[in-house]
């Protein structure tokens, strides 16, 4: 029982140690929190831009794909 006790004291002990720490990271200044939305903005761009060019260089490869097989269509005829 006292096992138990000791372990629920412990555990209750680490949980409350780690709310404040958690809560202090909540609480920033407003031009902090502007700084992350900027910062998270452009990393969203960046992603997108070179999404972008991915898909297009996997459409380029597509259709270059597709005249060679008409190429290929058109010897065989």
């Amino acid at each position: 029982m006292k096992r138990i006790a000791a372990l629920l004291l412990l555990a209750l002990l680490t949980l409350t140690s780690a709310l404040p720490a958690y809560a202090h990271k909540e609480n920033k200044a407003i031009g902090e929190n502007q700084r992350e939305a900027r910062r998270a903005m452009k990393q969203q761009q960046k992603y997108n831009r070179k999404q972008a060019k991915r898909q297009q260089k996997a459409m380029k490869k597509y259709q270059k794909a597709q005249r060679k097989a008409a190429k290929r269509q058109q010897r065989r005829k």
